[in-house]
């Protein structure tokens, strides 16, 4: 018996030597695999890069006489470049998405904490010096639905819709005149904007869910009653920052400001958002995610988001 338990003990250390053997040699043939492919899109022009990064929040109590509710919530974040260079022409890319969920013991529903999609393209062609012709594409939406929470006559939560996936949905395009100093710093101007708003017709048809009062033209994102689209044509700046604020803490600035011609040219859209992120090591990460938006046709005031977590993260 003692023989039998020996020999099994060997071939359990040689199996478990060998899977990490085994485990080892799969994450660098795959690191070998991953570099020769970005090599290959390197050599043609393209460099992608990107990164993964998850923010988990946990709060418990028992018995605590200060007062407090048990929560958890998580947010699920991908940022991803995708850029061209060759000869005088330029072409940058990038993907943001994010989306988060809060969940307390003493609420009815789950709540988001974060839901965005978005995807910014620029194409470039070199004019003069460090300054470039450019089209650009800006797409921005929400990946879920919207709610407004509030209570009934009996003091229950309950919760009314407010917008869902490309209700609203920006999209905004047109040339203009790109200045890149260096990949960390972009600027874009363009005079000639069009700025789309798309909306299910159901939030602009009939009676105000929110009002109980029929539907009045631009209450909704600044659409019409019945129909499911704003147009705008107007002037266009973004800017591009990243800096680093310190060993293993950089920040990602952008602005954008946007002017109506056809109506109330002084009301400029302006959306900014900052993205830290404290690296610790490899994997983890303090992340802030902070965003400001003005835009009188969706609020009449500021909207703001901010986001902060111990994150991990996975570049790629």
């Amino acid at each position: 018996m003692r023989k039998l338990a020996f020999l099994l003990c060997i071939v359990a250390n040689f199996t478990f030597v060998q899977a990490q053997n085994s485990e080892k040699e799969l994450v660098q043939n795959t690191e070998k695999a991953v570099k020769k492919i970005n090599d290959t899109i390197e050599e043609e022009g393209w460099k992608a890069k990107g990164t993964v990064s998850l923010l988990l929040n946990q709060s418990s109590f028992n018995n605590w006489v200060a007062g407090g509710e048990d929560s958890f919530s998580g947010t699920l974040g991908i940022n991803y470049d995708f850029n061209y260079k060759k000869d005088d022409l330029t072409w940058d890319n990038k993907i943001l998405a994010s989306y988060g969920l809060l969940q307390t013991k003493n609420s009815d529903f789950g709540k988001k904490t974060d839901d965005r999609l978005e995807f910014n393209s620029i194409l470039g062609k070199k004019a003069f010096g460090e300054w470039y012709y450019s089209y650009f594409l800006n797409f921005r939406t929400q990946f879920t639905t919207g709610y407004i929470y509030s209570q009934d006559a009996n003091g229950k939560e309950i919760r009314t819709e407010q917008t869902k996936f490309m209700s609203p949905g920006y999209l905004t395009t047109g040339p203009g005149i790109y200045w890149s100093k260096n990949e960390n710093l972009k600027i874009n101007f363009a005079p000639l904007t069009s700025k789309f708003t798309f909306v299910d017709n159901a939030y602009t048809s009939g009676i105000d869910r929110f009002t109980g009062l029929p539907y009045v033209d631009g209450d909704y994102f600044g659409v019409d009653e019945g129909k499911t689209m704003r147009y705008e044509l107007g002037f266009y700046a973004s800017v591009y920052y990243k800096l680093a604020i310190m060993t293993n803490v950089t920040a990602e600035n952008t602005l954008n400001l946007y002017s109506n011609y056809l109506e109330d040219p002084q009301n400029v859209d302006i959306n900014y958002s900052l993205n830290i992120i404290m690296k610790v090591n490899k994997f983890l990460s303090a992340n802030l995610a902070f965003q400001a938006i003005y835009d009188d046709n969706a609020f009449r005031g500021l909207q703001t988001r901010e986001v902060f977590g111990l994150g991990i993260n996975f570049g790629f």
